[in-house]
């Protein structure tokens, strides 16, 4: 059993911080190849995950702390939606449907997202990143 407390979220945190990205995972899954990835993505202000689409998989995010803006996208790039999640606010996460254009924000440091979406690892292809 893998406990997630606050130890591990400040970890990771500590980790993103250091990274040119801005960002770090810790992966719960063992390999990219598993069936199903589940990971904590530790993300700081700067890191502005770009608009990208999973045609084949759902994802989720649970905002374990801090607070970031998830904005879903029309193909020619518009606004569909935009949350701000915020644990202290109620907003705890959302899901996205495959093939639906999306991108994350972070808009405060420390903030940590439970993800999980189906295995396995595959990289974003030429029409998988949104390009505007």
């Amino acid at each position: 059993m893998k406990l997630i407390d606050k130890q591990l979220l400040d970890d990771v945190s500590r980790q993103a911080q250091k990274s040119v990205r801005l960002r770090m995972n810790y992966n719960f899954h063992q390999s990219l190849e598993d069936k199903c990835h589940r990971f904590l993505n530790a993300v700081e202000p700067g890191t502005v995950v770009p608009i990208h689409r999973h045609p084949t998989k759902d994802e989720s995010f649970v905002l374990l702390r801090g607070r970031v803006r998830v904005t879903t996208h029309n193909d020619d790039g518009s606004v569909m939606e935009s949350v701000v999640l915020s644990p202290e606010e109620g907003l705890y996460g959302v899901d996205i449907p495959k093939n639906v254009w999306h991108n994350v924000e972070c808009l405060e440091s420390g903030s940590v997202i439970f993800e999980c979406k189906e295995g396995p690892f595959v990289p974003h292809e030429a029409d998988g990143i949104l390009e505007l």
